[in-house]
């Protein structure tokens, strides 16, 4: 399975959740699988889903995901640190571990070689970690959210992508209403 293949397979699962999803394609193949008001693309910030998946977690009660790749993570590894250390248990983080920063070629991640995000995300202090071939990723997902606990998932898969088209939708829309989702 490659990751849109994944996300695919996540869309029942995430219905009914608050997502923060990650630069490029995989917001792009969210949006086009499964757009809703819910929904926070990341239009322009490589590497920040998760760190912002977190405070969005840390300010209300709702469940957060934040799908974020590999490629994102490893450019800014100070996010397992500080979501190991500011635990919230309405936070879940999917990392889509395809080996390859997908989104600019699929040129190859240092987590497609010897780099383990499970382990790095373990050395942090991440306390809930569990890694998961794509095909188990909606049975994963729906029992770290069912557990209440925070969760990082490294979700491992095949590097590939599929046409897509860009988000289209002005970056301030997309802040308000997932502004108005979360306070609904």
């Amino acid at each position: 399975m490659i990751r849109s293949e994944v996300i695919k397979s996540l869309v029942p699962v995430l219905a009914d959740q608050l997502v923060v999803c990650n630069i490029g394609l995989p917001s792009q193949e969210l949006h086009l699988l499964d757009d809703r008001d819910t929904n926070f693309y990341m239009l322009g910030t490589m590497g920040l889903s998760s760190s912002i998946g977190l405070g969005v977690a840390l300010a209300q009660d709702k469940t957060v995901i934040s799908i974020d790749g590999d490629g994102s993570v490893l450019t800014n590894l100070g996010t397992l640190p500080t979501i190991a250390n500011n635990v919230a248990d309405n936070y879940i983080l999917l990392i889509i571990d395809n080996g390859s920063y997908g989104s600019t070629g699929d040129q190859p991640t240092y987590a497609g070689k010897k780099t383990s995000l499970t382990k790095v995300a373990e050395a942090c202090g991440c306390e809930n970690v569990i890694e998961c071939q794509a095909e188990d990723a909606p049975e994963v997902l729906q029992k770290a959210i069912d557990s209440k606990k925070m969760t990082v998932i490294v979700c491992k898969c095949e590097s590939g992508n599929i046409k897509v088209p860009v988000i289209t939708m002005d970056p301030v829309v997309i802040k308000d209403r997932f502004m108005k989702a979360i306070a609904s």
